[in-house]
Formats: C-alpha cells, structure tokens, sequence
C-alpha cells in the first residue's frame, strides 16, 4: 500500500534505522540527528520510498560524461530508463512518448483519483510562470522549469518495487539463482596481499549467526547503496588508510575517497492549513480499511470479534472503511493508492548549475499526525506548532509545499565507527557547509513562497505555520512575508533529508566507467554510490537504470546473452 510509507520508516524489520550527524542544520530534531532510513529488505530502499520517479535532468547525465564517465551522457542513459519502465497511459499527465516506455518490467503510473490539492499546485505552479510538461521527457531541460503531477513506481494503485518489478516470481525461482534471506554481509574476501587485491568472494553472517562463504567464480558486485557499499568496501580494507587502521581494519588498498563526496538533498517543509485541499488523517485512517481504525488509536475495538455489537455509527465506518480498501485492492484506485508525495517543479535560481535545474517544489497534502511528527520527522510537534491538538488534528487538513535544492555544493562522508560490522557507519552530512547552498535553500523557499502566493480560488492556504520560538525570535507575525533571515533559520532547524544520498563510490574515484573498483579486480559496485554528482530530482529512476546498464556490462563481459542489449556487445 503506497500510503503506508511512513510505517515501514523507523521500524527495524524493514528500516536500518541510521541517524546521521546533521552538520549545519538539524537544530530543531530530537538529539539534534538526521534521519536516515535506509531499507532493510529485498530491493532495499525502494521498498520504503515514496514512490517518486524521477530520473533527472539531461545536463545532469551530460556533466558525469564531460567529467570523465564515459557511456553515461543522456543520450548513452536513456535507453536504460526506458528498457526497464512500463508507463501506464494517462491522460492527467503530458507525455513525451519517445522518452517512455509501456511494456518494462517497473511500473510507473499516475495516481488515481487525482488529489484536489495536487492539482491546485500544479494550477498554482504555472500561473507563478513554471509551465506544465513531462519532466521525464523533452519538457525537463525547459529554461522556465517544468511542473507536472508525479509520476510514481506504482501499478495498479500498489507499490513496484525493485523486488516486485525485477525478482519477484518467476525470476526468483530460477535453478541458477539463490537468494539468501536474513544475512548480513561482512566483507568481500580479497585475496592477492595488500596493494593489489583481487576479490574472490563474500563473507556474511547468516540468520542463525553463522559465517558462511559464497565464493565468486568470476565478479563480485556490491549494491548495498550510498551507506552500505563503502561501509562494506571499507570493512574489507578497501578505503582511506588511516581510518581503516584507527579502527583495526587491515588497509588492503588505500583508496582515499571511499566514503567521501556524499551527497544528499535536504528540503524545508512550509506548512498550511488548506481546508479542501489538504488531506485529514481521518480520510487517511479511513481509506486504509478498518485495521488502521482499531484500538488504541482508533474507534474500533481492538479485537475484530467485538466487531458484532458495534453501533450503528461504527458500523456504517466500519463497512465505508471496507469499500474504500477493496476498491483500492480490487482496482488500484483511492486515497491510499500514493504515497501523497503528489506533484513537483523543477526550475532554476540562476544563482549557479547551469547545467540542470537547481530547485525542486513538491505537494504533500497531508500534515500528519503527532506520531509520525515524532517518529519519522523527529520534531516534537509541541515546539514546531502553535498549538499541536489543533493543528495536527485527525480532521485537520493541511499541506506542506517542500523547497528542495537539488545541487548541492556540501559533501558529507561515511566513515567507519568500528571494525564491528554490525556496528552502523558513522554518517556525516555536512549540510550547508558550502555558504552556496543556503543561498540557494533561501531562494528556493522564495519561488514556493511564489507558487502558494498564485494558489487557485477558492480554496487559497491558510497562512504560513511558523514554529512559535522562531516567529518570536524574528518578529514574525502569522500573514506576513517571512525575511531571509527567518528562512534560513527555518531551514537550520528544521531542513529534513530527502533521503537521497549518492557519490560515496563515485565514478572516477572508486570506481571506473564501467562500475570495476579502481585498483582491486573483479570487484565492481552498481548503485547510487557511484554517481560523479548527485541528479536535480528523486534518485530511485537513475539508481534503477544504473542497475540495468550494469546488468548489460556484466553480461557482455562474460558472454551472457541477454534477451534485449540496449548496448551491442564487442
């Protein structure tokens, strides 16, 4: 169920569960520390997303090949994109139908019904001067932008996940292909002396706490993301040296910057009452079936037995609650059917990157609810709102617009905290370590500040929700335009991660165009660690297309025939 994103965060059957050093920002989160949930199941990270398919701008894959990443320019990317989506045609959305695909194994739709306030924002969007188009066609290298609805990894009105889309069935039960459930990875095995390591197998704990070996007959290939590839590389001695050997780990191969060069985005949430745009938690619970309603937190009692002497009122919930579920079941389509990540805008501040889109707007019609304030946002809502039981309401409907630089300047790192590897990595985001990307944050809350300003009769927001220490220590006064000055201090204590960390195994670095460790053989890392820079948008769609473009690459180097190469092999 795409709507039920925010369970499977900051749980630890299906989440890591990492915090991370914020750096310049993070004033206003509990201890300080950023969340940084990383999914702990098959397709990792994509089974806890919130759906977004976004591959990026052109400029973005054509500065990684002027830089030196040869094969990975747009025109080289594309056919990657397009080998592995099946678009659902729709006609809420334009479409560039030379840059889509219908018949790929990842589904990719639009939501349905479409949300009030998800069309309010784009309605709001283009009458602020962004215009409506395809930002993953020919409309996203626009000079004014580009806004839409989203495009999500959904079909049928349910999460497609990397599992579901590529392992998920037939795939899985292949004679030739074991997945071992339940293990943890503990190093890559080299073999060879240090300087010049060659890795002939994986070394991983297994679910009963056993160590166990799978030997490599030819490659080994870590995908375990932008935290888990360098932690694992770094585990097994390939990494900054002096690190490694302050922790006890051997260096095998002094590899300076594994680790280094993260890169994340960060985005700002204004909040607004928008009563008829907005989304309550009460329609949320409701459309979620009558589980979601159960005791403690719901009029349900607790036990579906009790369910026979229910009045008449919670009967009529109750059976509601059901139809609103089995439509979304039966059909793909209700309020469930998203994730509500609903609608985005690219443009550019002109302060920098000219080769992409620097900024993104997205809607998120929901507030929330004090549980998920705490436990995924980590913010006391008693500190970030005026008054938490009114705002934060089941039948409150609001909104948040969310500023989100998409270029940014700072790089972060992962560094080892042990040697320990059940220990997590210590993360280190170094948010806003480059005055640039304040500047940026600052501008970026001004053209959403444009976009709301433009918002469609007669459902216009409410007026901005400014947590009550920040409005005081400001003279803000609840209507008025915010300054500079009280932006950025918003975006200082209450910036949160898009979750969209990159550049810990960059290209031309770590590894080389074709995904091989630099310096240690038949080692090759494919994921979103290896990207030179991090895209202007949501990083599943490149993370999948890196994945397709290195399925191609291992094939063609050892003579396995696959039923479609985009690129011919040699």
């Amino acid at each position: 169920m795409p709507a039920a994103s925010p369970m499977l965060q900051q749980n630890p059957t299906t989440d890591w569960m990492y915090t991370a050093d914020a750096g310049g920002c993070g004033l206003g989160l509990m201890g300080g520390r950023m969340m940084v949930p990383r999914g702990k199941m098959l397709g990792g990270s994509s089974g806890i997303n919130y759906m977004a398919y976004v591959r990026g701008h052109p400029g973005d894959f054509d500065s990684w090949a002027a830089g030196g990443a040869t094969g990975w320019s747009y025109d080289d990317v594309l056919p990657y994109f397009k080998k592995s989506e099946g678009l659902a045609p729709s006609g809420d959305i334009v479409v560039d139908a030379d840059a889509h695909n219908t018949n790929g194994p990842l589904g990719v739709s639009v939501r349905a019904p479409v949300l009030t306030g998800a069309q309010d924002f784009v309605d709001a969007a283009v009458a602020a001067g962004i215009p409506g188009g395809d930002y993953n066609g020919r409309d996203r290298g626009g000079p004014d932008g580009v806004v839409s609805l989203l495009q999500t990894t959904t079909r049928a009105g349910k999460r497609s996940s990397t599992y579901h889309a590529f392992l998920e069935g037939d795939v899985e039960r292949r004679p030739n292909l074991e997945v071992i459930c339940g293990a943890h990875v503990t190093r890559v095995i080299l073999e060879g002396g240090p300087g010049r390591p060659r890795a002939t197998g994986v070394e991983y704990r297994t679910a009963d706490g056993e160590t166990a070996v799978a030997w490599a007959a030819k490659e080994v290939v870590l995908s375990a993301g932008a935290v888990g590839s360098p932690h694992i590389l770094m585990l097994s001695g390939v990494g900054p040296r002096r690190e490694l050997e302050a922790v006890g780990v051997p260096c095998q191969l002094d590899a300076p910057d594994v680790g280094k060069h993260l890169k994340d985005h960060l985005q700002v949430g204004l909040v607004y009452p928008a009563p008829g745009a907005g989304v309550s938690m009460s329609q949320m619970g409701l459309s979620m079936g009558p589980d979601a309603l159960r005791a403690p937190a719901g009029p349900l009692p607790a036990d579906p037995a009790d369910d026979a002497d229910l009045p008449d009122e919670l009967r009529a919930l109750k059976a509601e609650a059901e139809r609103r579920v089995t439509e979304w079941a039966t059909t793909g389509h209700g309020l469930v059917s998203s994730s509500l990540y609903e609608a985005c805008a690219w443009v550019s501040t002109g302060l920098g990157d000219h080769h992409t889109h620097d900024a993104q707007l997205a809607l998120f019609p929901c507030g929330y609810n004090d549980d998920i304030w705490r436990r995924c946002l980590r913010v006391d809502p008693g500190e970030y709102f005026d008054d938490p039981e009114q705002r934060l309401a089941p039948d409150a409907e609001t909104l948040l617009v969310l500023a989100n630089p998409v270029q940014p300047h700072s790089e972060g790192e992962i560094v080892l905290s042990s040697a320990e590897p059940f220990d997590p990595p210590d993360i280190r985001m170094n948010y806003f370590d480059d005055p640039h990307d304040m500047e940026v944050m600052v501008a970026v809350l001004r053209r959403a500040l444009d976009v709301v300003a433009k918002w469609p009769a007669p459902r216009e927001l409410g007026p901005l929700l400014v947590p009550p220490a920040l409005a005081t220590k400001h003279a803000y006064v609840m209507g008025e335009t915010p300054s500079d000055d009280l932006l950025a201090d918003l975006a200082r204590h209450y910036s949160f991660t898009v979750y969209h960390l990159t550049s810990t195994c960059r290209m031309g670095s770590v590894v080389d165009a074709r995904l091989r460790v630099i310096g240690v053989a038949n080692l090759r890392v494919a994921d979103a660690s290896i990207m030179p820079n991090v895209v202007s948008g949501n990083t599943n769609a490149a993370a999948i297309m890196i994945g397709e473009k290195a399925a191609e690459m291992l094939a063609a180097d050892h003579g396995v025939q696959l039923t479609d190469f985009v690129a011919q092999p040699a």
